[in-house]
Formats: structure tokens, sequence, C-alpha cells
């Protein structure tokens, strides 16, 4: 990792991306069951039927417990208002020292209005702009379309096809992973720089 601390809170004009509180379980509860369809043949944990609430409360007590730690950082895209819980994603450590993955998806009827796209280049400015980074991956399904596209239009570098990388779910074999990888100084003349942020820390305090 870098020499930063991962942002507790960033705004765009229309999102504001932060990690989960239990209290959020129920939005996060409606947006998956929504989304069920849409998620299930990408997110190996999309529940095969409607999950108690009790048990998302206990999953975002995780989230949050490893954000605290600095550990993984989970986090859901909302709506400006806060009311609407409109996606999730996350920086994860997964490439080694001096780098962050990025994993994102969309509800369903949130979906076709570039939710996915400005929330991978913010997290991409915010990984070499505050947490000082190297290196931000993604790692995406060939046969994923949408989510490679975005790679791609923001400017990520597709550095190949790996084998049998991502986990599925319990009894499937693992599907293969396209790598896209930005660095430090590539983002300067990559389009994520015309997605516009405010990030703040922990005690509500703006980072520059």
């Amino acid at each position: 990792m870098g020499v930063g601390r991962v942002p507790y809170r960033i705004e765009t004009e229309r999102l504001v991306i932060r990690p989960y509180d239990p209290r959020d379980a129920p939005l996060l509860k409606d947006a998956v069951e929504r989304s069920r369809e849409h998620l299930w043949p990408w997110m190996p944990w999309t529940p095969a039927a409607p999950e108690p609430l009790d048990d998302v409360v206990q999953r975002l007590r995780s989230f949050r417990a490893q954000f605290d730690a600095d550990e993984n950082w989970i986090m859901g895209i909302w709506a400006r208002d806060e009311s609407r819980l409109l996606g999730g994603t996350g920086l994860h450590p997964r490439g080694g020292d001096g780098s962050l993955e990025i994993g994102y998806w969309v509800a369903a009827d949130a979906t076709g209005q570039g939710i996915a796209t400005e929330t991978t280049a913010v997290l991409t400015r915010v990984g070499f702009e505050v947490i000082e980074l190297d290196r931000i991956d993604l790692q995406i399904e060939p046969a994923n379309e949408r989510s490679a596209k975005v790679a791609r239009k923001l400017g990520f570098t597709h550095e190949g096809t790996l084998r049998r990388r991502l986990p599925r779910r319990e009894g499937e074999p693992r599907a293969d992973s396209m790598v896209f990888t930005m660095l430090r100084e590539e983002l300067a003349g990559s389009p994520c720089m015309n997605y516009d942020y405010v990030a703040y820390d922990a005690l509500g305090d703006q980072l520059a």
C-alpha cells in the first residue's frame, strides 16, 4: 500500500461512496434482492434466495471491521441523499505492495447510467492521488463485456488473461480473469481525470 489512507467518504456531483454501516442492511438487502438475476452470472456471493436481515447485518459488521482495520475496503455506492443504494464497490489488497484492485457491482435498476464508470474513475484517482499507490488493477471475466468496456473506456491496459483465477460458487470451476492495469504515471493522461470528487477522512475533514 501507499502512504495515504483510504477515505471514509468520497463525493461526486451525483454519488456518495462510503463504507457500509450495519444500519445500511435493509437497503443492501433490497438492492441485492431486486438485482439477483442481474448479479447472479458475475457475483458468486449473490444469494439464491432472500437472506434474513440479521445475516446481512452481520456481513456489514464484518465489512466495517475490515475497513477500520485497514485490511480490505468494501463500500456502498449511494445516491447523493443516501436514500438509495445504487451498487457496491471496494479497494482490495490482492496485487501486492503498492497496488489495490477495484471491484464493483451496480443494481439492476441503476445500470446504463455510467455509475460503474464514474465509480471506477474516481476510485482510480483516489488510489493514486490520496492513497499514493503505484498500480491499480481490475479483474474481469472475459464474458463480462460491459465491465471490460468500462476498463477500456477509462484507459486501463489489458495486460493478459489468466486462466481459472476468479473464484466461483462451490462446485464450479474458477473463471478466467482479464487483468486490466493502470500505473501511477498513466493517470494524468487518462479519461479518469474527467471525473471530479471530494474525499474526507474518518473525522469528516477534507483530504487534499
